[in-house]
């Protein structure tokens, strides 16, 4: 099929941490007996509500309100935990409960069919509403993201919670990991997954439940919650207050398609949630296009990848802020970031991994390529396939855009620095190895890193990491993109059921990770788990197809295509998408067919 972009305004993503922290107050949670949660085998779940009564705004330029009520589901005497995996593209998406038998975790899997991606639990929200004569004037559903904003809600509980922030939606998405933390709440508000419904300005009720089948399925009562709403009709053009704030509503939605999945690298994020970089990322952006204020976790750690918008990013819970707060004040700043942050053979402490600075002087010694765990790297097919008139918009030209991912399956991350000679333009790499301890045991050097400074760019790319080839039906090469220099982060969350995963990396958005222009040197990192997307709109992500004949093609995705980097196998780094070309000059068409039980273009 061919495809089309569209932009418009998002609403806000989900509801931060001072609704969790009302809701703790106002639901008087009590804390589960222990002779209660030894004879338990999953965990105690319940929907509750934080506030009786919410307000929203729908916009006269934007007709529509989203239905964040405020309602969360809450867990007690053992975390909910839900591994979502597929074996292959070809085999459908299952789902596994962590559940407790005598304190020891045991896998049960649920029902073929409870999920069908990785976006969450279908269908999960009941939601109906009424108006003041008692008529019905909405009934939906609403699937679930376990991993959406969550907080505390007794002072008892976990201070953090081991679960990633976001569920994904890359379409190639492998492996995820859901899960709401014992003495936690998360909001089952479906955020950019659900439609905004039309509601005049008025007072209605709202009624929550959670479906049958997952009322069964989790042992959760059936006591639906009860909400007043109020909906105010604004304008943006009502005032410099209001013009604001519709900027930051729209900037909490500019990311993965938010709810994980991971919109890009664009414009500056705001501190302090360790982001606050170059605005440069993607040139000048508009109002509604700027980075959303930090959040509970709402908001996607990852980005849909390298791009031209930001998405918020997340902050760090309210207990953590006060345990850093008495940290700095009795032992400085420093020994705070030490005990928020993660440490060795513990990667689920916090809610972001500390950042990994580049080494202060060039490596000496022997260079040497230890025997311990190495990265693996493997391509995603490509996706967000679409016709171009190119970023260049040169006259008479067509491009084929795409979208790309190179993830790294593990067991160890791919760490590589960057060095500058005075003077010099381009950075000598090196990858560095580590032992099980996280102890630098090795390194060796792997090419260059070089200054690209496109918009959309502005920053250093390492270069060599992946190539993009335009092959023919019988898999010759027809065009081979120019760009094979990358910036490395980690936009999405690929598999985080392997070895090693890191459910919390640190450098998802380019301001922590590819440097500035005076960088003299530079530390990009791809985590276990984790992978790097480029969007189609990005210059060079996309192949000049203007003399390319019409018929049948495939997009290959290569990653270390020189074979410089050190890696646990290297035969598994190529990924083939297959396109069809027609149409006529300037006006080129492209069918995307499936890819096995995948169907995204």
């Amino acid at each position: 099929m061919t495809t089309t972009r569209t932009t418009r305004l998002r609403r806000p993503l989900l509801a931060g941490t001072t609704a969790v922290a009302a809701m703790a107050v106002t639901a008087g949670f009590m804390t589960a007996a222990p002779e209660q949660a030894k004879a338990a085998t999953g965990p105690k779940l319940s929907l509750v509500a934080a506030t009786g009564s919410v307000t929203l705004t729908s916009w006269k330029e934007d007709p529509g309100v989203y239905l964040d009520l405020g309602t969360y589901l809450t867990a007690e005497g053992t975390p909910l935990e839900l591994k979502v995996t597929r074996k292959s593209y070809k085999d459908p998406v299952t789902v596994t409960q962590t559940v407790y038998e005598g304190g020891k975790a045991k896998a049960k899997a649920l029902p073929a069919g409870t999920v069908k991606d990785f976006s969450g639990l279908p269908g999960f929200a009941e939601i109906t509403l009424t108006d003041k004569a008692g008529k019905k004037v909405v009934s939906r559903t609403e699937g679930f993201c376990p991993n959406n904003a969550s907080g505390r809600i007794r002072p008892d509980a976990p201070a953090t919670s081991k679960y990633p922030e976001s569920c994904p939606t890359n379409p190639f998405t492998l492996g995820s990991v859901w899960g709401v933390e014992k003495g936690w709440a998360s909001n089952t508000y479906a955020g950019s997954y659900t439609r905004p419904v039309k509601l005049a300005a008025g007072t209605y009720t709202a009624r929550i439940g959670v479906a049958k089948k997952y009322r069964d399925l989790f042992g959760i009562a059936d006591k639906p919650a009860t909400v007043k709403v109020t909906v105010q009709e604004r304008s943006w053009e009502e005032g410099e207050g209001v013009s604001a704030a519709r900027s930051a509503a729209a900037g909490e939605h500019a990311g993965h398609g938010t709810a994980g999945g991971h919109a890009g690298h664009g414009a500056a994020h705001q501190a302090p949630a360790g982001h606050a970089g170059h605005a440069g990322h993607g040139g000048p952006v508009k109002p509604v296009q700027a980075g959303a204020p930090e959040t509970s976790g709402a908001t996607p750690s990852y980005n849909v990848g390298h791009g031209p918008l930001t998405a918020a990013p997340p902050a760090l819970p309210w207990a953590l802020k006060k345990q850093q707060a008495a940290l700095a004040g009795a032992r400085g700043a420093e020994a705070a970031d030490a005990r928020a942050g993660d440490v060795p053979g513990r990667t689920d402490g916090s809610r972001k991994a500390p950042a990994l600075a580049p080494a202060a002087e060039r490596p000496t010694g022997k260079p040497s390529v230890p025997d311990v765990p190495k990265p693996d790297l493997r391509s995603l097919p490509a996706y967000g396939i679409t016709i171009s008139d190119g970023t260049e918009n040169v006259p008479g030209k067509d491009y084929l855009a795409f979208s790309a991912n190179v993830w790294n399956a593990g067991p160890a991350q791919l760490v590589v620095d960057g060095f500058r000679s005075p003077g010099k333009a381009k950075m000598d790499a090196y990858q560095y190895f580590y032992d099980a301890k996280g102890k630098q045991v090795g390194y060796t050097p792997t090419g260059t890193m070089e200054w690209d400074p496109r918009p959309g760019h502005v920053h250093w790319h390492f270069t060599d990491f992946a190539s993009y080839r335009l092959l023919k039906a019988d898999k010759k090469e027809a065009v081979r993109s120019g760009k094979e220099a990358f910036c490395l982060a980690n936009t999405d969350a690929v598999d985080y059921t392997v070895k090693n995963a890191n459910w919390h990396p640190n450098n998802t958005d380019l301001a922590t990770a590819c440097g500035q222009e005076n960088s003299i040197s530079v530390r990009e990192v791809l985590d276990v788990g984790s992978g790097d997307t480029y969007t189609q709109d990005l210059p060079g992500q996309s192949f000049d197809i203007t003399d390319v004949p019409n018929g049948t093609y495939y997009i290959q995705v290569l990653a270390n295509p020189a074979k410089r980097l050190k890696e646990t196998n290297l035969n598994n780094n190529s990924a083939l998408r297959k396109v069809v070309l027609g149409g006529k000059p300037g006006k080129r068409t492209v069918t995307v067919p499936a890819h096995d039980l995948v169907n995204a273009n």
